[in-house]
C-alpha cells in the first residue's frame, strides 16, 4: 500500500469509526455489532502503525489508550475550580436565596437546577475544535494533566465537528463509573480474591490517575459536562451554554431544570430525592446557580466559592432494623464473607434484607450481636451496609457473635494469612462451593468463554460426579449429558461443541481461566505475553515474576504457591492433553540487525523513552535475548528508574553489567 492509499484509508475508517461511535454514545443507537467495530478498530491501528507518520491528532485508536505516565505534570487552571458552599436544609437554601435577592438589588432572575454527580471533576481544552488537554481538579489552582486518560472516555467528542465554534473554549464536568460498569468490576475483583472496592467514585478517582490509559480504557469511564468557560459569543445566560455543548455533541445529563423560584427548586429537590437512585450513576445532591451569567458577574465570588451557586447535599438515607442473623457465603477462592440477616425494610427506593459485613473486623468493631437494633445506609446508592447499632434498644442478656471458625460448606478449619482481612476456606479441591465457583470461573465470557455452560448446568454435573474440576469437562460424553435435567440431542450438542470451541481459545485466556488467585485478566496477559508458555511460567522463582510489569509480591508468591501443589500441575497436563493452548501466538518481532547478537538482557524498572515491551521487542530484532531473571549467565541488567533493588545486588554480587537507558542506546547506535 503506497502511502497515498494508506492516507486515504486511514481517513476513511477514521470517519466510519468516529460516526459509529458517535451514533452509539449520543443516539444510543448501534447499526452494527460490537465484532464489526472492533474490526474496523483493528484495521485501523495496524495502518497507524504501518504509517505512523499518518495518525490524525483526534485518531479513534486514542480511545483504548496505550500511553504510559511516569508522573503527571502540573498544569494551572486558567480559570480557577472553585468548590461550592453546601447545604443539607431547606432553611439555608432559603436564606442563599435571600442573599442572591439582595445582591442583585430585587432584580428578578432565575435558577439553573442540575443533579450533582458523585464523581471526579475535570477541566477539559479544546483548541480549534481538538481535544489538546484534561486537567483534573487538584487543589482548584493546579491539576494533574490526565489528557491521555481521559481520551480514553468514548462518549467524551475527541473533535468538535459543529461550525462557528471558538478557537479555544473549556469544558467542565464530572468523570464517573456507572453504577453496572462498578459491579462488574467489583465482581470481577471478587473473582479473583481480591478485597473489593468500597464505592464508585473513590474508584474513579484512581482511575483517572492509572499510569497505563490501556488500563484506563478497559474501566470504561463515562463523563457528564455540566459548564462551558471561554468567549462564547452570543451566550448570556448558563443554559445557554448548556444548550451550546449538547448542539457541539458533549454528552449533558438530561435531568437538569430552569426554575423560576427558590420554590420550585425545593420541589426539583424533593422529586428527584428518591428518583435519582434509578439513574446509571451515583449522585449526592442538587447544584443551583443563578442562570444570568452578567448576573453571576454581579454577585461575585468570596475567597472560596461562587455567590451565585450552592450545592443541595442529600442526606444519607440511615434506617433502623433488626438483625436477625448471620449467613456466611463461601467464594471461589475459599474467602469467607459474612452477610448479616435484616428485618426487610424499605431503603432509597429498595427493600434490603441482607447486607454485607464484609470480615470478622467488622462485626467485633460494631460489636454486633443477634437481635440489635441496628441502622442501614445504602453505600454510594448501591451496596446495604451496617453502619452502627442502636445500644438504647440492646438486650443486656445478648452476648457477642463468635466469628465461625470452620466452613460452612465442607467443615475445614478456617485460616487466616497474616496482614489480610479475610478468613479463608483452605480446602480448595473438597469444598463444593470452591469447586463450582472455580468451575463457573473457568467457563465464563472473559476467560474459556462456554456459553453454552451455565450455573444450574455446573451443579448438575458435579452432583452427579461428573465434573469435579475444570479438566473433567474435556471428558464429558453424550451419555455423561443424557443424565442431566432438560438436556436433549440438540442441547448435548451445542454443549459439547462449545466445549470443544473453547480449545482454540488464546493462553491469555487460559491462563486468567485456571484461576491463579489475585491473577486477574490484566494480570494472566502481561504473565503470558512475558513468559510465553506455561512452563516458563511454571519454573519462575518469586524474583523472575517481581520483573513483570504490574506483579507484586502478593502475585508473584500466590504464582509461586500455585505451582509448587502437584495437583495444580497435574490439573494443567490434564488440559493440556484435552488441546488447551498454553503457549503464546505472539509473533516475534522481525529482525532487523543482529548487533546484539547473542548478548541476553534483563529489563527492569521504568524508563523515560521506551515501555518495557518496546525495549523487549527492540533487543529481540537486533538479534538479543530477554531473560526474566538475574544470574552469572546474564550479559546485561538495563535498569530503569524505580528498579527492585535485589536484581541490582543480584547483578553487583554476579560482577552482571548493568547499564542505563542511554548506555543501551550507544549499543544500538554503535
Amino acid at each position: 500500500m503506497t502511502t497515498s492509499e494508506a492516507r486515504k484509508a486511514i481517513q476513511q475508517l477514521s470517519e466510519k469509526i468516529n460516526f459509529h461511535n458517535d451514533l452509539y454514545y449520543q443516539k444510543h443507537i448501534s447499526e452494527i455489532s460490537d465484532l464489526e467495530f472492533d474490526q474496523l478498530l483493528e484495521s485501523l491501528i495496524k495502518l497507524e502503525e504501518q504509517f505512523p507518520q499518518l495518525k490524525l491528532p483526534d485518531s479513534p485508536t486514542q480511545r483504548v489508550g496505550g500511553t504510559i505516565a511516569k508522573e503527571f505534570s502540573s498544569v494551572t487552571h486558567r480559570y480557577p475550580m472553585l468548590s461550592l458552599g453546601n447545604t443539607y436544609s431547606p432553611d439555608e437554601l432559603k436564606d442563599f436565596d435571600g442573599r442572591v435577592t439582595k445582591g442583585l438589588d430585587g432584580e428578578p432572575y432565575e435558577y439553573f437546577c442540575e443533579l450533582k454527580f458523585d464523581g471526579v471533576s475535570i477541566s477539559i481544552t479544546y483548541e480549534n475544535g481538538l481535544l489538546v488537554r484534561g486537567v483534573t481538579r487538584g487543589d482548584g489552582v493546579k491539576g494533574d494533566d490526565v489528557t491521555a486518560n481521559v481520551k480514553t472516555i468514548k462518549s467524551l467528542p475527541l473533535r468538535i465537528k459543529s461550525k462557528n465554534i471558538p478557537k479555544e473554549f473549556e469544558v467542565r464536568g464530572e468523570i464517573f463509573l456507572p453504577k453496572n460498569v462498578f459491579k462488574q468490576l467489583n465482581k470481577d475483583r471478587e473473582d479473583i480474591g481480591e478485597e473489593t472496592y468500597a464505592n464508585a467514585r473513590n474508584t474513579a478517582s484512581g482511575t483517572v490517575k492509572m499510569q497505563d490509559s490501556s488500563e484506563v480504557a478497559k474501566r470504561k469511564l463515562d463523563c457528564f459536562l455540566y459548564y462551558l468557560l471561554g468567549d462564547i459569543p452570543g451566550t448570556k445566560a448558563h443554559s445557554e451554554s448548556i444548550s451550546k455543548l449538547e448542539a457541539w455533541g458533549f454528552q449533558v445529563s438530561p435531568t437538569y431544570q430552569k426554575c423560576k423560584s427558590i420554590t420550585e427548586v425545593l420541589e426539583y429537590i424533593h422529586w428527584w430525592e428518591n428518583r435519582r437512585t434509578d439513574l446509571p450513576l451515583e449522585t449526592d445532591g442538587v447544584v443551583i446557580k443563578v442562570d444570568s451569567l452578567d448576573q453571576q458577574e454581579r454577585l461575585g465570588y468570596t475567597a472560596k466559592s461562587p455567590r451565585w451557586a450552592i450545592a443541595y447535599k442529600y442526606k444519607s438515607e440511615s434506617l433502623s432494623t433488626k438483625l436477625n442473623g448471620i449467613t456466611y457465603q463461601v467464594g471461589r477462592t475459599g474467602a469467607i464473607t459474612p452477610v448479616a440477616e435484616l428485618e426487610p425494610i424499605l431503603l432509597a427506593g429498595t427493600t434490603v434484607k441482607r447486607a454485607s459485613l464484609h470480615n470478622a473486623n467488622e462485626i467485633a468493631r460494631l460489636d454486633l450481636r443477634i437481635g440489635d437494633s441496628v441502622f442501614v445506609e445504602k453505600g454510594g446508592e448501591i451496596i446495604p451496609k451496617v453502619t452502627s447499632v442502636d445500644l438504647t434498644k440492646r438486650n443486656n442478656q445478648s452476648k457477642s457473635i463468635q466469628y465461625i471458625t470452620r466452613c460452612p460448606e465442607c467443615g475445614t478449619a478456617l485460616v487466616r494469612v497474616e496482614g489480610e482481612a479475610n478468613h479463608y476456606c483452605p480446602n480448595d479441591k473438597g469444598c463444593p462451593t470452591q469447586i463450582k465457583g472455580r468451575i463457573e470461573h473457568f467457563i465464563q465470557r472473559k476467560a474459556m468463554n462456554i456459553d453454552s455452560l451455565g450455573e444450574k448446568t455446573i451443579a448438575q454435573l458435579y452432583d452427579l460426579r461428573l465434573v469435579k474440576s475444570p479438566a473433567d469437562l474435556y471428558d464429558l460424553k453424550k451419555e455423561d449429558l443424557l443424565k442431566l435435567e432438560g438436556f436433549k440431542d440438540l442441547s448435548i450438542k451445542n454443549l459439547l461443541k462449545g466445549i470443544d470451541s473453547s480449545k482454540t481459545t488464546s493462553f491469555e485466556s487460559v491462563l486468567f481461566a485456571i484461576g491463579i488467585r489475585y491473577v486477574g485478566k490484566t494480570v494472566a496477559e502481561k504473565l503470558a505475553r512475558y513468559f510465553k508458555s506455561i512452563d516458563n511460567l511454571a519454573k519462575a522463582t518469586n524474583e523472575d515474576l517481581l520483573g513483570v510489569p504490574e506483579v507484586g509480591e502478593i502475585i508473584a508468591q500466590s504464582v509461586v504457591r500455585f505451582f509448587s501443589k502437584s495437583e495444580n500441575r497435574k490439573e494443567i497436563e490434564r488440559l493440556r492433553k484435552a488441546g488447551l493452548k498454553f503457549f503464546s501466538d505472539e509473533k516475534e518481532p522481525e529482525k532487523v540487525s543482529s548487533i546484539l547478537e547473542s548478548k541476553s538482557f534483563v529489563i527492569s524498572g521504568t524508563f523515560q523513552k521506551y515501555e518495557r515491551d518496546q525495549l523487549k521487542d527492540i533487543i529481540i530484532a537486533n538479534g538479543g535475548r530477554v531473560l526474566s531473571g538475574v544470574s552469572g549467565k546474564l550479559d546485561y541488567l538495563l535498569a530503569g528508574e524505580n528498579m527492585g533493588p535485589s536484581k541490582g545486588e543480584k547483578a553487583e554480587k554476579l560482577g552482571v553489567k548493568v547499564i542505563s537507558e542511554s548506555d543501551f542506546d550507544k549499543m544500538l547506535n554503535s
